[in-house]
């Protein structure tokens, strides 16, 4: 997994490249931000770049022995830390780790550790690190990644350097749906749409699920400003009768969360942002119709009520009575 392989994040990405490549790599790297948007990939990309027998242009091939047994987690020179049963990364496990990184390379240029989930460091292991991250051993590099970097002491993220992810564009999520886990263009846009940028997000999906949840926001949000009884009419797809009361919430609450992505996307294109800002790609005619429909201000006043129905949901009102009173607001 090179560098050229990551999806997004070029201006970090590009920042790396840089220092490796300056032999100026810091040797204590934080990688924090949402999950699911290639934190993982680059630090096992990380390692790759500094030990890559065969790089192409200055950068890791992907394609060597090296690289290949890197990302089999198959290298000598490279060890992953990741939480055991409880849950938890316990001092044993660090101090393994430094104890490993004290020699030079087995057979690579760089030793690299890379802590996953390093938020879930019990204190004693964070502090058992500090020396370390203090005073770099030579040809040693480690790496944190982390969704909750404020969990770490102070002390800690203060010997490190930290590159903060962002969540991805569709379009990118997209890409690496269809690329890496074999989805049809349309399931992977569809999975993409509700992802909120995150590819682990996106699997946890079904697609099939949010592509009806999102057809019935559609269906209510076109016959904004129509008279209430079509409206009210209109809002019982957006129940379902017979189920749980817990189901009964999570269907309304999908369908209200589409519906926020959906006037999100409008609201963007009536005020003429950029198109690969939307989420819902794969439905832009939609998106178009409901902006010339509602406009930039009816668009935010539609959007307000949503957030509201959802805060209601939140606090355990009938979904009946959040679906009525939702319909009665988009006007």
């Amino acid at each position: 997994m090179a560098f050229r392989e990551v999806i997004g994040h070029r201006r970090l990405l590009s920042l790396l490249t840089q220092a490796i490549a300056r032999q100026s790599l810091t040797p204590s790297l934080i990688l924090s931000g949402p999950e699911g948007v290639g934190k993982r990939l680059t630090a096992i990309s990380i390692a790759q770049e500094l030990n890559c027998l065969s790089p192409i242009a200055g950068s890791a091939c992907g394609t060597c022995t090296v690289c290949a047994r890197i990302t089999r987690g198959a290298h000598p020179d490279v060890m992953t830390i990741e939480p055991g049963e409880s849950g938890s990364i316990k001092i044993e496990q660090v101090r393994a780790a430094i104890d490993a990184a004290v020699f030079r390379p087995f057979e690579g240029r760089r030793r690299v550790t890379i802590i996953e989930q390093a938020d879930a460091l019990v204190g004693a292991a964070q502090n058992a690190l500090l020396k370390t991250l203090e005073e770099p051993l030579p040809a040693s590099v480690f790496v944190l990644v982390t969704s909750r970097p404020d969990t770490l002491l102070p002390t800690v993220r203060s010997r490190c350097a930290h590159l903060r992810f962002g969540r991805l564009q569709v379009a990118d999520v997209a890409t690496v749906l269809e690329q890496r886990e074999g989805y049809s263009r349309t399931d992977a846009l569809t999975a993409a749409a509700a992802s909120g940028g995150s590819v682990r997000r996106a699997l946890d999906l079904e697609a099939d699920e949010f592509a009806e949840a999102r057809s019935d926001a559609e269906d209510l949000l076109q016959v904004a400003g129509r008279d209430p009884r079509t409206r009210l009419e209109q809002a019982k797809a957006l129940l379902k009768g017979g189920g749980s009361a817990a189901s009964e919430r999570e269907h309304l609450g999908a369908r209200l969360l589409a519906m926020t992505s959906l006037l999100r996307d409008a609201g963007l294109v009536a005020s003429g942002a950029d198109a690969q800002l939307l989420a819902n790609l794969d439905r832009r005619p939609v998106v178009d119709s409901l902006a010339r429909a509602l406009g930039v201000d009816r668009t935010g006043r539609i959007f307000a009520a949503v957030i509201r129905a959802e805060e209601a949901l939140d606090r355990n009102v009938s979904p009946k009575v959040v679906a009525d009173w939702l319909a009665m607001n988009v006007d």
